[in-house]
């Protein structure tokens, strides 16, 4: 399936396109790929002055704040590399953006990003980045139980795993929204007119 509307207060929603994960070797979208994708969506969505939230993922070194339970695949212990949380240089510097940091998979726990969202009146989200089945999965999620309307640009995203992102795009994602192309999304954001 296809978007079919974007609403006149939609926000677009850029997951964990930071330095560390866009270095990752994710499929089927290379990390510059998916770069280049959610830049043309920012630009086109500060064209029209809607809201675009960058989110970033940290932890501290000592995994102090790791969310708590018992996983049968423990993080990774180590040193994270300096900047690994950095959002990427071709998305910063635009002071009209918000930025959220999260500690956990999505974007919403533990965070303001729901109270950004209400303050501008959005209600729909578009997302993309990284990764399609952990950042950009919990999050589409999350959107759908606060009650937006969700899309998914669907090639502006990409996963450490093949079989986990096509699960994402083909089972996940339509029950929770509509997804579609960076082109087609942009269509529809040229012809809808979206605003703040």
């Amino acid at each position: 399936m296809t978007v079919t509307a974007l609403d006149v207060s939609t926000a677009l929603v850029i997951i964990d396109v930071q330095q560390a994960l866009v270095a990752a070797p994710v499929v089927p979208h290379s990390g510059p790929e998916v770069v280049a994708r959610t830049v043309e969506l920012a630009r086109a969505f500060r064209e029209h002055h809607a809201p675009i939230v960058l989110v970033r993922v940290t932890a501290r070194a000592d995994g102090s704040d790791t969310p708590p339970g018992r996983n049968e695949i423990p993080p990774q212990p180590g040193a994270l590399p300096e900047g690994w949380d950095a959002i990427i240089d071709e998305l910063t510097g635009h002071p009209g953006d918000i930025v959220v940091t999260k500690r956990a998979w999505g974007a919403f726990h533990g965070t303001d990003l729901d109270q950004h969202l209400r303050r501008r009146d959005v209600t729909q989200v578009v997302l993309a980045g990284l990764t399609t089945s952990v950042g950009v999965e919990s999050t589409a999620r999350a959107t759908y139980e606060h009650g937006y309307h969700v899309t998914l640009a669907t090639d502006a995203m990409a996963d450490l795993d093949m079989d986990a992102h096509r699960n994402s795009i083909e089972r996940i994602f339509p029950k929770l929204g509509e997804t579609g192309s960076t082109a087609e999304i942009l269509a529809l954001l040229e012809e809808t007119g979206v605003r703040v």
